[in-house]
């Protein structure tokens, strides 16, 4: 079944994150996704992957945790998604809980969208190596996803350490949300076939080759591709763009809101809830 979500910064001059998820759910689109950033050092010295200036919503945006939770207070039936997490930079057995309350208070609506992150120095504020983010990822992703399964669990690897454990609650699904992983790194395929429910890419009109590599690598290690949900992050609200990424195979499009107020916002979700009642 295909789903069509939304995207936006939560900051203190748009939106509160509540009153954007009652509007998308009384529109009948399927998903929340917040990003995170705990910060953004003053250095600059990390080049933004999007162009030469940083919009300030990178600066501004609430904790996505906190935002999803107020979602999840005001609505029943949309996903609640983050787009990305930074978990490199998170204490594994912190975030286990903090994603397994979420997901239990929500009924099961968490969608665990992850990613390493860009800003060198942020992440490097946090105790984090730019270099070993990926390993790191890794083994948390790996970490919490054990604690989530197991009644006493426990983690030895090379970043992460801990003997048996007791962490409640568990999250409503066995084994927790489904984890997605969002990036552009040719290992990327690879990561998601090891250890991913879903690939979360930025849209390009070049993403076929991305998803014969995936094929690939689940072919190697037994995975069935068909597991694998695909979500497109950031299509143009446009039919072309939204055919495009549903021809090339992807079932949850996720389309990006500006960090604004309501009277911006809410013609966009019109706009964007009459394409999506014209493609479903």
């Amino acid at each position: 079944m295909t789903s069509f979500g939304v995207s936006m910064f939560p900051t203190e001059y748009a939106m509160s994150p509540a009153e954007f998820a009652r509007a998308v759910e009384v529109r009948g689109l399927d998903s929340v996704f917040f990003p995170e950033h705990t910060h953004i050092p003053t250095s600059r010295k990390t080049p933004w992957p999007g162009g030469a200036e940083l919009p300030r919503n990178y600066s501004h945006t609430h904790d996505p945790f906190v935002a999803l939770a107020a979602c999840a207070a005001v609505t029943e039936r949309i996903q609640l998604g983050f787009g990305v997490c930074l978990v490199a930079q998170r204490d594994p057995i912190v975030t286990a809980k903090q994603i397994a309350s979420l997901d239990l208070i929500s009924n099961g609506r968490v969608i665990f969208g992850v990613g390493a992150g860009w800003n060198r120095e942020e992440m490097e504020n946090h105790g984090t190596p730019f270099a070993s983010r990926w390993s790191i990822l890794r083994e948390k992703v790996l970490a919490m996803k054990t604690i989530w399964r197991d009644e006493e669990a426990s983690f030895h690897g090379e970043h992460i350490n801990f003997d048996p454990i007791w962490s409640y609650p568990k999250p409503t699904r066995h084994g927790g949300p489904p984890v997605w992983l969002g990036a552009k790194s040719r290992f990327i395929a690879a990561r998601i076939a090891e250890y991913g429910d879903g690939f979360m890419p930025i849209f390009t009109r070049e993403g076929r080759a991305s998803l014969v590599q995936l094929r690939q690598e689940c072919d190697k290690r037994g995975r069935d591709f068909a597991e694998i949900t695909l979500s497109s992050f950031g299509p143009p609200p446009t039919e072309e763009a939204t055919t495009l990424c549903l021809n090339e195979g992807y079932s949850h499009l996720v389309y990006m809101m500006p960090s604004a107020d309501a009277g911006k916002v809410l013609p966009k979700l019109d706009e964007l809830a009459r394409l999506v009642e014209k493609v479903r």
